[in-house]
């Protein structure tokens, strides 16, 4: 972006380009805005944290038939082979409430809720293309059976879904900025926020507009703030995605009076290979994940438990096992898998190398972990393993007794060899804690009052999720509320 566009008065301007930022920009655009977007990475680094991401969409659904809108593409066969349950607004709700302890909104998550099947179809006219998630389903020639509320990722994950909505900004001709740091909210007399400060590669400016969406994510990149609001041991944690979101945004609001809301010493944080990069890495996006846990035990560095692996369905406890991680010796755990299970593991599995041995004995030396301690957690935890059947498809009750931590769920034997493990460390993806906004998308300040001319939405905000995470529930947050702020700064700038 030249100098001489410093003077333009922009519609509104869009801090970020992931999901959030480019749906805001779609909406406004089609609000009939002058839209620029501006994105802090150089083009090849591109997308945000939703980059990264599998892409997954949590969403409300009565039927399959709320489906077949979504996926044209399917041809009718195919249709009957599809097995879900009904997903409703009020269980999506019910599930957000009950995995954040009932801290979050109410009245956000009901928009969020409510309006996540018209976002949906809506993304899906801007070209949006979707595929069957293989998170936490089980597909076989005669089914495709999926968990309420995860049937739906976009192709190619988030690479497609960043393909996807860069494509539809393009092609309506909204501007966008690379290596455009934002360095200040301005702000008039009358205390509206009228423009941004940048940092480009040609040096200082100031872009002049009617209204400022932020779309840029949370603070997890950024060591320094993960240590001071996550506390212990966070500013040494593997990042799962963009090494460019380090809330400085954030900040900036803040300083000009947004209010701070929600879980600051809560993140998204899931299991990842131990070997995975310090960084996110295009190369590997979301494929270092390690899910398929809830069909394993995992032990630490002592070669004892320490979770409830099958404590619930995946989706609704990954986001908080990476905690349970790094709080064990030397942040790094071990996943254990046996013959009856390994063909459970989902796909990610292959990018990681595993210890494999015919024996419990052999498979502990293979980790370097205390041979007699790991022989006894396998064999009290098999002693307490309850007879039933196991279904990988639900929670199936087959539980453990008398052992602690117990297992709730998909409590098998580990009996038949080979034994396979992987190592996993903790990897996080986004902050819970930001900035309050009203379910208009505005950004409110400490006194409470709407602050003129600027809205938020994605992981720069807060009061929608409190120590754990339903699956897919973040993309939709930043679709529903990106629309939802870039028609109203449409109307805030036309007004």
């Amino acid at each position: 972006m030249a100098n001489s566009k410093a003077g333009i008065k922009y519609d509104v301007v869009v801090v970020g380009a992931g999901n959030a930022a480019l749906t805001t920009a779609m909406s406004a655009s089609q609000s009939g805005a002058k839209v620029l977007v501006l994105e802090k990475a150089p083009h090849s680094f591109r997308g945000g944290n939703s980059r990264f991401s599998g892409g997954l969409f949590r969403f409300a659904y009565e039927s399959l038939e709320d489906l077949k809108p979504l996926r044209p593409d399917v041809i009718p066969n195919d249709w009957e082979r599809v097995e879900v349950e009904p997903y409703e607004s009020e269980r999506y709700l019910d599930d957000i409430m009950s995995t954040s302890r009932g801290q979050s909104s109410t009245q956000l998550l009901q928009v969020l809720t409510q309006k996540s099947y018209d976002t949906m179809t809506w993304m899906t006219d801007l070209g949006v293309e979707w595929d069957w998630t293989a998170l936490w389903s089980v597909k076989s020639e005669e089914s495709l059976r999926f968990n309420p509320g995860t049937v739906l990722e976009s192709k190619n994950k988030g690479v497609g879904l960043m393909a996807y909505l860069f494509r539809a900004v393009e092609n309506s001709g909204i501007e966008v900025s690379y290596q455009a740091k934002m360095t200040r909210l301005m702000q008039d007399q009358q205390g509206s926020v009228c423009g941004v400060s940048l940092q480009t590669p040609n040096g200082m400016e100031d872009v002049l507009t009617k209204a400022v969406v932020l779309a840029s994510g949370g603070f997890e990149a950024n060591a320094e703030m993960r240590a001071r609001y996550l506390g212990t041991g966070w500013d040494q944690v593997k990042v799962r995605g963009t090494r460019y979101n380090t809330g400085e945004t954030l900040r900036m609001a803040l300083e000009i009076g947004a209010k701070p809301v929600g879980h600051w010493q809560g993140c998204h944080a899931t299991p990842i290979d131990g070997d995975a990069p310090a960084m996110g890495d295009l190369r590997l996006t979301d494929r270092t994940n390690r899910l398929s846990y809830p069909y394993s035990i995992m032990v630490n560095s002592l070669g004892k438990r320490f979770v409830d692996e099958g404590e619930d369905l995946g989706g609704l406890t990954y986001a908080k096992t990476g905690r349970a991680i790094l709080n064990q010796p030397g942040a790094i755990a071990y996943q254990i898998f046996d013959a009856k299970t390994i063909h459970l593991l989902e796909e990610r599995y292959s990018t990681g190398t595993p210890v494999v041995s015919e024996t419990i004995s052999g498979l502990a030396e293979g980790l370097g972990l205390p041979v007699a301690e790991m022989v006894s957690t396998i064999d009290a935890y098999n002693a307490a393993v309850q007879p039933g059947d196991f279904d990988s498809t639900k929670k199936d009750g087959k539980c453990t007794a008398g052992l602690e931590p117990a297992k709730s769920n998909w409590a098998t034997l580990i009996d038949s060899p080979p034994y396979t493990s992987y190592p996993v460390a903790c990897g996080i993806t986004f902050t819970y804690g930001g900035v309050q906004i009203d379910p208009d998308a505005r950004v409110i300040d400490t006194e409470d009052n709407p602050m003129p001319g600027l809205f938020a939405t994605g992981e720069i905000t807060g009061d929608f999720f409190y120590h754990n995470y339903p699956g897919g529930s973040g993309l939709m947050r930043g679709a529903v509320f990106g629309r939802i702020a870039g028609a109203n700064a449409a109307t805030f700038a036309n007004g």
